[in-house]
C-alpha cells in the first residue's frame, strides 16, 4: 500500500465544551486546613489564625510548627522542634562544591532548584518507604538548608568565603549572618522573621499545585519540591519580590511615581500585581515599622493605584504583600 492509498481514519468529533477552564482560578482542586487567602478582603489565615494575630507576635519557627502540626507549640515542643531543625543546616560537601562551581551569572533559582534536587542523592533514607516520620525529617532538612543554599550562592558569586553554619541563631538571624558574614542587628532579623511568617503559606498557588501533582505520581519528596521551585521561578508566580526591587530602582524618586504608574496602567502591565492572584492585597504589612528602606517611595507606590482607581474606572490594581515586605527588605540589605 502506498502513502497515496492510505485514508485518514475518521474519529468521533470531540464534544464541544461549554466551559473551558484556562487556569485554576476559581477551580476547587482540594480542601485544606493549612491556609486561606481571601484576596478581595485582604485576609490571610493560617490554620484558623488571622495573619494579624501571628505576624510580629509569634516567630517563623512557631508558624512552621503550626502549619505542620495544626497547632502552635508550647515551650517544650518549640525547643525540641527548633533543635531538630537547626541540626539539619549542614549541607553535604558535594552540594557546597556545586554552589561554588556554579556560574556566577546563574539565576539563583536555577541554583536553588539544582541544589535541592541534589540533596535527594544524600538522603540516608532515600531507599526506604516514605513514612510520615521520614518525610517530616526531610521537611525539616529542606527548611533548614534552603536558606543556606541561597546565602552561599549569593556569597560565592561575589567571590566571598562561605561562613560555617551555626546552631545558635534563629532562621532569620542565621540567614542574615550567612549573607553578610557576621550577625546583623536585631531590627533586621526581626523584620526578616516577620517577612518569613507572611510568606509561609499562600494556599493552592501554582508551585504548591505543581508539587502536589509530582508527589501524587508517587515520586519522591525532593522531586516534588524541585517541581515547586521550577514553577516558582516563573515571573508570573514567584517574580514579585525581584519585581519590587526593580520597580523601586526604576522609579528612583518619589516625584517619578505618578508617571511610572500611569505608564504601567497604559501598557496593561502585570508588573504591579505579579503573583498576586489570591494574595492578600490591601494588608498594610507588619514590617513597616521595623525598617525604612525607601519608606516614602514604597508607601507612595503602594497607595497610588488606589488613588488612581478612585479617579477613573479601569483595571483594578492592588498592592501585594511582596511590595510591602521581602522586596523592600532585600533592597535594604543589598540582596538582588
Amino acid at each position: 500500500m502506498t502513502v497515496a492509498e492510505l485514508r485518514r481514519t475518521e474519529s468521533t468529533p470531540a464534544p464541544k465544551a461549554t466551559n473551558v477552564a484556562r487556569g485554576l482560578e476559581g477551580i476547587v482542586a482540594s480542601a485544606t486546613r493549612l491556609s486561606d487567602v481571601i484576596g478581595d478582603k485582604g485576609q490571610l489565615i493560617y490554620a484558623g489564625y488571622d495573619i494579624n494575630d501571628l505576624a510580629g507576635k509569634v516567630s517563623y519557627k512557631e508558624v512552621v510548627y503550626l502549619l505542620w502540626k495544626g497547632k502552635l507549640p508550647n515551650r517544650r515542643e518549640l525547643d525540641e522542634f527548633t533543635h531538630a531543625v537547626r541540626a539539619e543546616r549542614q549541607l553535604p560537601g558535594p552540594v557546597i562544591d556545586f554552589i561554588k562551581s556554579a556560574p556566577k551569572t546563574a539565576d539563583p533559582m536555577d541554583v536553588m532548584r539544582t541544589a535541592i534536587s541534589m540533596l535527594g542523592l544524600y538522603d540516608p533514607d532515600i531507599d526506604k518507604e516514605a513514612t510520615r516520620e521520614i518525610n517530616e525529617r526531610r521537611a525539616r532538612s529542606i527548611t533548614a538548608k534552603i536558606g543556606v543554599i541561597a546565602a552561599y550562592f549569593h556569597r560565592a558569586r561575589q567571590g566571598k568565603s562561605l561562613p560555617p553554619v551555626r546552631d545558635d541563631l534563629t532562621e532569620a538571624e542565621h540567614f542574615l549572618y550567612l549573607i553578610c558574614g557576621e550577625p546583623q542587628a536585631k531590627e533586621a532579623s526581626d523584620a526578616l522573621d516577620v517577612a518569613f511568617v507572611l510568606h509561609a503559606d499562600h494556599g493552592m498557588n501554582a508551585s504548591t499545585f505543581s508539587a502536589r501533582v509530582t508527589i501524587s505520581t508517587l515520586s519522591d519528596f525532593y522531586s516534588a519540591i524541585t517541581s515547586a521551585i521550577g514553577t516558582l521561578k516563573g515571573p508570573l508566580h514567584g517574580g514579585a519580590n525581584e519585581g519590587v526591587i526593580q520597580m523601586l530602582q526604576q522609579i528612583g524618586e518619589e516625584k517619578n511615581v505618578d508617571a511610572y504608574i500611569e505608564k504601567q496602567l497604559a501598557q496593561t502591565s502585570e508588573d504591579l500585581e505579579r503573583t498576586t492572584r489570591g494574595d492578600p492585597k490591601d494588608w498594610e504589612g507588619k514590617t513597616d515599622s521595623l525598617y525604612s528602606v525607601g519608606e516614602t517611595l514604597a508607601r507612595t507606590v503602594i497607595a497610588k493605584p488606589a488613588r488612581l482607581r478612585e479617579r477613573r474606572c479601569r483595571r483594578v490594581v492592588h498592592a501585594a504583600v511582596d511590595q510591602k515586605s521581602l522586596g523592600r527588605l532585600a533592597l535594604e540589605l543589598g540582596i538582588n
